[in-house]
C-alpha cells in the first residue's frame, strides 16, 4: 500500500480540512478556477469521447483518487455517500456552465483563449507529476486571467444561453463520468489501498492529462486514445 503525498491534495487539506470539504474542493476546483469553462470554450467537449476524457482527468483525476484513498475515513458505503453529496451538485453546476458558454464566448477571441487553456492544462499536468516542478510554474488561475485579458473582445458581448443541447449534455456527461469514477474508487477502496501504488497512478494521470493540450491545439497525437 502506498500513502499518497499528492501535492494538490495536501495543500487543499491544509486549507479546508475534513473529508467532505476536501473532496468537494478537489472535484469542484475546475468549475471555480475557470479550467472547465476554458475546456468547454476550447472545444474539448465537442465529442462524447472528449467529454469522457475530460471527466476522468479533470474531475476524477489523481487528486480525487488520492483524497479518497489516502485521506478519507469510514466504510466504502460512507465514502460513497460523501462522493454523491459532492457529485450531484457538481453535475448540475457543470451543466449550468455549459449553458452559459455562448455568453462567455461572445466576448472572447476563442483562438487566443484556446492557447491559454492548453497552457493551463499543461501546467496542471506538470504540477500533478511533480510538486518541485509545480513550484516554478504559474498558478492556473493566473494563466486563465491572462488568457481572458489577452482574448477579451467586449464589442461583440451578448447574453446568450446555449440553444444546442449537445454541449450541455457533453458537459453533464463529463461531470457524471468524474463522479462515477470517484464512486468506483470509494467502493473499491479497500482493495485499491492494498494493491495500488497511488503515486504511480498520479504520474500516469499527469502523462494522460499532458496529452489533452495537444488535442485542444488540434494535434492528432493529442487525440489518441488514453
Amino acid at each position: 500500500m502506498s500513502t499518497s503525498q499528492h501535492p494538490v491534495a495536501l495543500q487543499m487539506e491544509r486549507i479546508v480540512g475534513g473529508d467532505a470539504r476536501l473532496l468537494a474542493l478537489v472535484m469542484m476546483l475546475p468549475l471555480v478556477d475557470g479550467v472547465f469553462p476554458a475546456l468547454i470554450l476550447a472545444g474539448a467537449l465537442d465529442e462524447p469521447l472528449g467529454a469522457i476524457q475530460v471527466g476522468l482527468l479533470i474531475f476524477g483525476g489523481s487528486a480525487t483518487v488520492a483524497v479518497i484513498l489516502a485521506e478519507m475515513d469510514g466504510t466504502p458505503r460512507e465514502q460513497a455517500t460523501v462522493v454523491l453529496l459532492v457529485g450531484i451538485p457538481l453535475i448540475l453546476l457543470a451543466a449550468v456552465q455549459a449553458a452559459l458558454a455562448p455568453a462567455i464566448e461572445s466576448v472572447l477571441d476563442i483562438v487566443i483563449f484556446e492557447r491559454f487553456a492548453a497552457l493551463v492544462i499543461a501546467a496542471i499536468a506538470a504540477k500533478t507529476a511533480s510538486a518541485t516542478i509545480g513550484d516554478y510554474l504559474p498558478n492556473p488561475i493566473v494563466v486563465i486571467g491572462l488568457g481572458l485579458v489577452a482574448s477579451i473582445d467586449p464589442a461583440g458581448a451578448t447574453f446568450v444561453v446555449m440553444t444546442d443541447p449537445v454541449l450541455v449534455v457533453h458537459a453533464t456527461l463529463a461531470a457524471a463520468v468524474g463522479v462515477a469514477f470517484a464512486l468506483l474508487i470509494a467502493l473499491t477502496g479497500p482493495y485499491l489501498r492494498e494493491y495500488m501504488d497511488i503515486d504511480r497512478f498520479r504520474f500516469g494521470s499527469a502523462v494522460a492529462l499532458g496529452l489533452l493540450p495537444l488535442s485542444l491545439l488540434g494535434m492528432a497525437f493529442g487525440q489518441a486514445p488514453l
